[in-house]
């Protein structure tokens, strides 16, 4: 049985999400960041980064949520998950969600993480003040070319979509005005109506 390690309002939604779209046999363990389990001993043997999700399966330990997303899409899921029918869909997967990962999540952690970057006290409020208008920056990249409708890649949905999903989740609390993206709104309402989407929130909130 596949284990996941997640955490309330943490990245590690996408990955629960689809572990319901498909059905996938899991049991998952939450972790209580306000009290730092991600870096007691035990979690640190699991995950050295100190972060979710982690992946256990039989094979060993997955982390990173692209890498988790796509080995449980090709694991457990139908091709169209991963555009396996197409080198050049599968590429884009991942260039969308290599820019989720690389530069949307990140813009959104200078809110909350900005210790990963610097210690200086003016530079953290200076990161934080910022995310407003970075993260609608990178966002409206998405809501302009990226988000093809109704799905992330169109017709299909994908290991996309959960990720943009959980992300997007977020830009309420960065200060996003979220009326000015109908087409994310849209594509979160969809989400947001699914089965296993509901299931999943119902078990990280």
């Amino acid at each position: 049985m596949l284990k996941i390690f997640a955490a309330p309002k943490s990245i590690a939604l996408a990955s629960v999400i689809l572990l319901e779209e498909i059905e996938a046999d899991y049991e998952i363990t939450m972790l209580d960041f306000s009290r730092n389990e991600q870096r007691d001993t035990a979690y640190q043997a699991i995950n050295p980064k100190g972060r979710v999700p982690a992946l256990a399966t039989e094979d060993g330990i997955l982390t990173e949520t692209p890498a988790i997303l796509l080995y449980l899409a090709q694991r457990f899921g139908a091709d169209s998950l991963t555009g396996a029918h197409s080198p050049f869909v599968f590429a884009q997967i991942q260039e969308f969600n290599s820019y989720l990962a690389s530069t949307v999540h990140v813009a959104h952690a200078h809110r909350l993480r900005g210790s990963r970057w610097t210690d200086d006290p003016q530079a953290l409020e200076a990161l934080k003040t910022k995310v407003p208008e970075s993260m609608a920056q990178v966002v409206r990249l998405i809501e302009d070319e990226l988000l093809q409708g109704p799905w992330v890649m169109g017709k299909a949905y994908t290991i996309c979509d959960p990720y943009l999903f959980t992300i997007c989740s977020w830009l309420e609390d960065d200060g996003v005005d979220t009326t000015r993206l109908p087409r994310i709104l849209a594509h979160r309402q969809q989400i947001l109506q699914r089965p296993a989407t509901q299931a999943a929130l119902s078990q990280l909130g």
